[in-house]
């Protein structure tokens, strides 16, 4: 882990650029005044800058509607304060650019293209974007396949693939479709203060390596806020190793309200039917490995949990998580999982975890449903996890026969076919335990934990199922397996 964080420094200090020519928008034809399309105007400067080997091309204060934006290396993409790129309704006349043919077929479709976004680049090197303006995608950018009147319409607003030397800093985000961020096989990446506001994933980190992330604020109710994945959207396995996600904030507040500063919370449902997501995750998407990964100093708040996945392959290992703040969860706390979905090519290894550090969390009226899960495909598929310096409140208020009158059979203990589906702690059912279920799994140490409940809970405090050496050390009060 040293070797991690003295790498991610020397990046750091590489990300600072200097100085360098500046191409402003309005003196290639940006008007800036909400009607006109500028997107020409800005890819002209673009074109123009990277002809003369690169600079920064200036977004000054104003409304930018535009269609597809292509990225050049060497280029600074500055929107100043005031500066919006807002995502055009397509016409009859233009609209965003098609996605490019790829062949993979493992993961949704969203995942799998680039060129169909607001603003775009592949095999790149020394790019950014920068400034307190914003990029808003509101009422266009959707998820999916989308299309308005037969028209194609951008799936995301930022999509980057095979790219080096990135750094994203201070924008604000709002409203952008499938991923506000899709980074696929991006290295040497850095991504500070970012503001993210939107209707699905926030920052999606997808094969990359040598990576910070920090000081960011992302609400994302319907789908994950921060999360590092290993798909198969490259044609080839690559995995997603050196990584530090620092000082950031996560939450499930409704859609703008982030953005708005009202924080309101009245929609109560993801559209999994689960509570509002917003959280910090690694996975789903698992077919190359996640090494080296460290996160710290984070906060997550009317959200979902930490979630480890490796459901398709991914050897997962080295995670150190530590100094962590959570509050109104409304699932599993900690959600770490080894399955067996194995959507991917032929010839994938088993998904293992080991090597798991989690110390420094506080935890504040979490959902008692789920309990928090540690679960493998096979005795030993997770080894190695410690979790420690915890203090656990959950809600409380659950019944052994909430457990056994839930709907079917819960299928923690089952070779059940949800079970080999998409991990999610409410895939499992109501637990059997309070506060932690541990499955097919091996050498896991709890200590120094403070367990507390809102309301008082019947069930025991801890259920074991093919486990080999679970050590508790000082929990209170004491776990009964």
């Amino acid at each position: 882990m040293r070797k991690t964080i003295l790498l991610l420094l020397a990046l750091t200090a590489a990300a600072l650029c200097p100085a360098q020519h500046v191409y402003d928008v309005r003196d290639f034809g940006a008007k800036g005044n909400g009607v006109h399309i500028d997107s020409h105007a800005i890819n002209a400067a673009i074109e123009q800058a990277a002809h003369e080997g690169g600079g920064m091309v200036r977004v000054p204060e104003g409304v930018y509607p535009c269609y597809s934006i292509r990225l050049k290396s060497n280029i600074t993409l500055q929107l100043d304060s005031g500066a919006i790129v807002k995502a055009a309704m397509p016409t009859a006349e233009e609209s965003y650019d098609l996605p490019e043919e790829n062949l993979s077929r493992y993961q949704d479709f969203g995942h799998s293209h680039w060129k169909n976004s607001l603003i775009w680049g592949i095999g790149l090197r020394n790019i950014a974007i920068t400034g307190k303006g914003r990029i808003d995608g509101s009422g266009v950018l959707s998820r999916g396949r989308p299309t308005l009147n037969g028209l194609p319409v951008a799936n995301k607003a930022v999509a980057l693939r095979e790219c080096r030397q990135v750094r994203l800093a201070d924008i604000e985000m709002l409203n952008c479709g499938h991923f506000a961020l899709l980074l696929t096989g991006v290295d040497s990446l850095m991504i500070e203060r970012l503001t993210v506001d939107t209707n699905r994933d926030g920052l999606d980190i997808d094969c990359c390596e040598d990576v910070i992330i920090r000081d960011c604020r992302v609400n994302t109710l319907n789908d994950d806020a921060i999360v590092l994945k290993t798909s198969y959207g490259l044609n080839r396995l690559k995995p997603t190793a050196n990584v530090i996600i620092e000082n950031c904030h996560v939450t499930g507040y409704d859609v703008g309200t982030l953005m708005d500063g009202t924080l309101t919370t009245l929609q109560t449902k993801a559209p999994d039917q689960d509570g509002p997501t917003g959280r910090i995750k690694l996975g789903t998407e698992s077919n190359g490995d996640f090494r080296n990964i460290i996160i710290r100093n984070c906060s997550f708040t009317h959200c979902r949990g930490l979630a480890l996945e490796t459901v398709d392959g991914a050897q997962m290992e080295n995670i150190m998580v530590t100094d962590i703040r959570m509050k109104d969860i409304n699932n599993a706390p900690f959600f770490i999982r080894a399955g067996s979905r194995n959507r991917g090519p032929e010839g994938l290894p088993a998904s293992t975890v080991k090597n798991v550090s989690i110390d420094n969390v506080t935890v504040e009226d979490a959902d008692s449903r789920y309990a928090s899960i540690i679960a493998g495909n096979a005795t030993g598929s997770i080894a190695n996890v410690t979790l420690s310096n915890i203090r656990l409140q959950y809600r409380g208020g659950i019944t052994m026969e909430d457990v056994k009158n839930q709907r079917g059979t819960n299928p923690f203990f089952l070779d059940n076919p949800r079970m080999k589906g998409y991990p999610e702690p409410s895939a499992h059912g109501i637990q059997p335990a309070s506060c932690f279920v541990i499955s097919d799994a091996k050498d896991i140490t709890l200590k120094d934990i403070e367990i507390s409940f809102i309301r008082p809970d019947e069930r025991p405090k801890m259920v074991l199922t093919n486990t080999e050496r679970v050590t508790t050390e000082r929990v209170t009060p004491a776990l009964q397996p």
